[in-house]
């Protein structure tokens, strides 16, 4: 009677007939009365015993069967479409072929475990490799004074570089770097450990070194102090028109405003002083008066290019003003008028020195009333023929022309006979006697002499009376 052979589900695998053999599956099944089956009988038990070890998978499995792979040393169970790894860890060199989800692989050159997550395997730990020593966070218990501590420390490359703690302690065991351990994160001291990178806010910043590291990582000791006097080697720019202020009360600004710089004074009737060292002794050339708002000076003032002055030039002083330049320019730059000096007087009649350009010619006077100054082309030796226009000159042989002329007394009267006196005569002289000649005196009456008058040779003219 032939057998029927069913899988624990109930399912048919087979059936056998009588004195035959089956090879359905990974085993050999007997029918009844089959000659030799103790030898197949024993083959299967070795099969079972061995999970069908080989390199290559049984041809005809069935779901459940164990194969046990040699090429990988690993058990594997057929799924009813490819034989699976049953699980556990697998250690090994390399990464096992054909893993299924959930299998661990031990790394056994990093010393690392691995999980497959079905599609590949990640890292379980160590996060480091056995050649990289121990690098990232560890958790520790420290002790101190106020009880045992649980901190996080950070290492690389088997250095603890940072602890971080959530208050502060001093270990009572020595920790390398860490003399004591601040509440959030203490860096190593042995290594001069420092934070790189951008940080938007600290408490605190370090200012005993003035190394640079790099172009953009400064050092503490070159940023300027707000709060103590401190020195820039470098430019300093204030890149807004609200400029500087400077003063425990703001006294003095810079400011900018459509490009233009304003610098102000700003405490009410103050000045705003320049001052200079003069062989060490300050001196103050330059004040700008708040109580008038005026420009005092002191000391010389060389200006090399032009000085305009719209207001009036108000000298004081009883000095005399030198000027080096030879000449002195007036009106410069102004259509033709009138130029000149002005000298203010006692009364409300200037005097003044002045060209006047109608005339082409200098002028003075005072009081509104001026006169042209005399030129040497206003002089003439002939009166009569420039009547009233110009000044009398003699010529080169010393001879003047004139139509009339009047004079005061000149000279004496007439009581010498010497012919060479050049003297001018007035009228009256002439009339006490035109010459002397003969005696003493010479006398012109309407009344006859008498015999006192005169001395021998006189001339006595009688004219009618």
């Amino acid at each position: 009677m032939a057998y029927t052979i069913n899988k624990t589900d109930g399912t048919v695998v087979t059936t056998i007939t009588d004195g035959t053999a089956d090879n359905t599956t990974s085993l050999q099944l007997f029918g009844k009365s089959y000659s030799g089956f103790g030898e197949g009988l024993n083959e299967n038990l070795v099969k079972l015993l061995e999970n069908a070890a080989s390199t290559s998978a049984p041809s005809t499995p069935l779901k459940g069967e164990l194969w046990f792979d040699t090429t990988t040393n690993q058990l594997k169970v057929y799924d009813g479409t490819s034989f699976k790894p049953t699980g556990g860890s697998k250690s090994s060199a390399s990464q096992p072929t054909s893993p299924s989800a959930g299998d661990l692989w031990h790394d056994s050159t990093n010393d690392q475990v691995y999980v497959y997550t079905g599609s590949a395997f990640l890292l379980v730990g160590p996060v480091y490799t056995a050649g990289q020593t121990l690098s990232g966070w560890k958790i520790e218990t420290l002790a101190s004074s106020g009880g045992n501590k649980v901190v996080s420390s950070m290492y690389a490359g088997n250095t603890r570089v940072c602890i971080v703690s959530k208050e502060t302690f001093t270990p009572t065991a020595s920790q390398s770097g860490f003399a004591e351990i601040k509440a959030g994160l203490t860096l190593n001291s042995t290594l001069s450990a420092v934070f790189e990178g951008t940080n938007t806010q600290a408490s605190n910043i370090d200012v005993s070194g003035t190394t640079n590291t790099s172009a953009i990582v400064i050092a503490g000791g070159n940023f300027l102090r707000a709060d103590a006097a401190d020195t820039t080697t470098g430019a300093l720019t204030v890149d807004t028109d609200s400029g500087i202020i400077v003063g425990d009360a703001q006294e003095l600004t810079v400011t900018v405003s459509s490009n233009d710089v304003t610098v102000a004074q700003t405490s009410q009737d103050k000045d705003l002083k320049f001052t200079v060292n003069d062989g060490g002794v300050t001196k103050t050339p330059l004040t700008l008066t708040g109580a008038d708002g005026g420009i005092d000076m002191t000391g010389d003032l060389t200006i090399t290019g032009n000085l305009t002055v719209t207001g009036e030039f108000d000298k004081s002083g009883s000095v005399i003003n030198l000027v080096d330049d030879a000449f002195i320019k007036l009106n410069s730059g102004n259509s033709e008028a009138d130029s000149g000096v002005i000298v203010e007087t006692g009364d409300s009649d200037d005097a003044r020195l002045f060209y006047d350009v109608s005339e082409n010619r200098w002028t003075a006077g005072e009081g509104s009333t001026y006169s042209h100054l005399i030129r040497d082309t206003d002089a003439t030796a002939d009166g009569n023929a420039n009547k009233n226009t110009k000044f009398l000159r003699t010529t080169a042989a010393g001879l003047l022309t004139v139509t009339n002329m009047s004079l005061a007394a000149v000279g004496s009267a007439i009581t010498t006979s010497d012919t060479s006196s050049v003297s001018v005569p007035t009228i009256g002289q002439v009339a006490t006697f035109g010459n002397q000649w003969g005696g003493s005196e010479k006398t012109v009456s309407t009344s006859l002499p008498t015999g006192g008058d005169g001395s021998d040779g006189d001339f006595w003219f009688v004219r009618e009376s």
